[in-house]
């Protein structure tokens, strides 16, 4: 990709993806995209993987290996206080082109991994309608897994804040990984209801480069890819891979389209597939391969895929025709998907915050 390209990835990442939601990576990635030394750095990365998310994962990684350094002082990750000011970009951009080389072996080496785990409370509603179809216990296969986080969902405990205040609790009453997530009503929807516990028979997750937690090098790595700005993530993300420590599932190495079919065999009983901003990281025809292999595996099995993607991102072509859930409003969809005689029944259930913080129930 040529220096133009990048550049516009990085000012569509400030513009749309971070605005409103962190102040430091606006600025940082707004910054980036017109300074041409600091895009520059970004050329090393893969085919398919120029993001500004990488960029600000790599400087992130960089900044926690030397914590004194004054630009730690603008990361609430490294207990930084200092909000963006006039020393914040030329520090940043100092520091970052000091290890211009460190930083292009992270960004050549590495892919932008989260484990997002907020978005579990988004997720539950969908996985538990499916268990309520299925008629008891179902399998979990996580596609584009990271460290497999969120395939603890059914042990995570779950507080939504309804409309008119109240709540809606769901999960274990007692649980180390506790969540909380706004739940607001469109217009002729009703709050859902969801069960106390799930029945999961077997777990799996299935990803390119799956994190090992107990590497402390890919865990640093997977706090690196939280944004610097959002301390509380961190901290959610650290709680969870200690409890997954007691509860380890099985992570596979493998494609997620061409190892999709293996992976699936190796878990019984009614299967259900899980995403999660996972299919924007997969070309166009991977995406469509993705769901006519899923179409494949429901002709012998029981099979849902729950979804919170982007609506471009597969769903539209189970779920044609619906442009409001197409906006460029930074929200994602949350769909529920199972096919019948080879034909698929799909159903948006919520429009979806990316960090999990907020989704809108949709009527049915």
């Amino acid at each position: 990709m040529d220096l133009d390209g990048i550049k516009g990835i990085l000012r569509t990442f400030a513009e749309v993806e971070a605005r409103g939601v962190s102040p430091l990576y606006e600025h940082l990635a707004l910054q980036a995209a017109a300074d041409d030394d600091v895009a520059g750095l970004l050329a090393a990365a893969r085919d398919g993987e120029v993001r500004g998310t990488l960029l600000m994962a790599a400087a992130h990684r960089l900044v926690q290996a030397d914590p004194i350094h004054p630009l730690s002082r603008y990361y609430p990750s490294l207990g930084g206080f200092d909000g963006v000011d006039s020393e914040t970009w030329p520090l940043f951009r100092s520091f970052l082109l000091e290890r211009a080389d460190k930083a292009r072996a992270l960004i050549s080496s590495r892919y932008t991994q989260t484990n997002e785990v907020r978005r579990a409370a988004l997720l539950y509603p969908g996985v538990a309608r499916a268990a309520r179809e299925a008629g008891g216990k179902v399998s979990l296969l996580e596609v584009g897994c990271s460290a497999g986080l969120l395939l603890g969902l059914d042990r995570f405990g779950y507080r939504y804040q309804c409309d008119g205040g109240d709540q809606l609790t769901a999960g274990p009453a007692k649980s180390a990984v506790g969540l909380h997530c706004a739940l607001d009503l469109a217009a002729g929807a009703v709050v859902p209801k969801l069960p106390k516990k799930l029945a999961v028979l077997d777990r799996a997750g299935l990803d390119r480069a799956p994190v090992d937690l107990a590497d402390e090098d890919e865990l640093a790595w997977l706090e690196a890819c939280v944004w610097a700005d959002q301390p509380d993530r961190i901290r959610l993300l650290r709680t969870a891979a200690a409890e997954q420590a007691k509860h380890r599932p099985r992570l596979i190495a493998g494609d997620g389209v061409d190892d999709l079919a293996s992976a699936a065999a190796s878990l019984e009983g009614p299967l259900v597939v899980i995403t999660s901003h996972a299919l924007a990281y997969f070309p166009a025809e991977k995406r469509a391969e993705f769901v006519a292999t899923l179409a494949g595996l429901a002709g012998s099995r029981p099979l849902w895929w729950v979804s919170e993607e982007f609506y471009g991102a597969g769903l539209e072509t189970v779920l044609p025709g619906r442009a409001e859930l197409a906006g460029s409003d930074g929200l994602a969809t949350l769909g529920v998907v199972r096919w019948e005689d080879g034909k698929p029944e799909a159903h948006a259930l919520a429009r979806t915050a990316p960090h999990g913080q907020r989704m809108t129930w949709l009527p049915l």
